[in-house]
């Protein structure tokens, strides 16, 4: 098992890559569907344009690469000083150079060990992933996500016009029914048996049978 300092970005698609061919190889499955929810959904289009597998779904995926989201989370919610820092250490991983000193403040986002994984995973464009793909392709998003926008979805639609979207009325990151306000949001995410948002479901299986 690799440490943190190990992990890059990479790892993660091979990961996927290698649980494809295993399914692959097993009689049971007459086609294989990749889904990726939120991170996962980058990994899963890089790995199904490598695999050859049948269809594949975006569920909460950016659409955007994660120094715009990064910057987007952050901005407002940190004092200037600290705001222009991180803009600061995006900037030099993006660039593929790690950075010696961080303020403690800032230490568990851009910790030394995580920086490696970081620039691996800063290269990736989910918009430009996603147009490489030629196979069917469903995009999810719910709109009381307080991770991940519709805008999102409407940036990786856009770079893949002929994929399905599906816009769920307030269905959060978690894929739980919930409105926008933060308290009753991040409320869910220790909820696990709150059932899935009424409709998703029905969704996915929808484009599974039509493809």
């Amino acid at each position: 098992m690799k440490s943190e300092k190990e992990l890059i970005f990479e790892n993660y698609i091979e990961d996927a890559k290698d649980w494809i061919s295993l399914l692959k190889s097993d009689k049971r499955f007459s086609k294989i569907i990749v889904l990726g929810h939120s991170e996962g959904s980058l990994i899963g289009m890089v790995a199904a344009q490598q695999t050859g597998v049948a269809q594949f779904i975006s569920i909460a995926g950016i659409g955007r690469p994660a120094d715009k989201v990064l910057q987007e989370q952050l901005k407002g919610k940190l004092p200037a000083k600290l705001e222009e820092e991180s803009n600061r250490v995006l900037d030099s991983l993006l660039n593929g150079f790690q950075v010696a000193h961080v303020s403690k403040e800032l230490y568990s986002l851009y910790r030394p060990s995580v920086q490696p994984y970081m620039i691996s995973w800063l290269k990736y464009d989910p918009a430009v992933e996603i147009k490489k793909l030629t196979i069917p392709v469903l995009i999810i998003q719910g709109t009381t996500d307080i991770q991940v926008t519709v805008n999102d979805a409407q940036l990786l639609s856009a770079a893949k016009p002929d994929a399905e979207r599906i816009i769920i009325k307030n269905m959060n990151h978690v894929l739980k029914k919930s409105s926008s306000d933060l308290n009753e949001n991040m409320a869910t995410y220790a909820k696990p048996e709150l059932p899935l948002m009424k409709g998703l479901m029905k969704n996915i299986i929808s484009f599974l049978r039509n493809h």
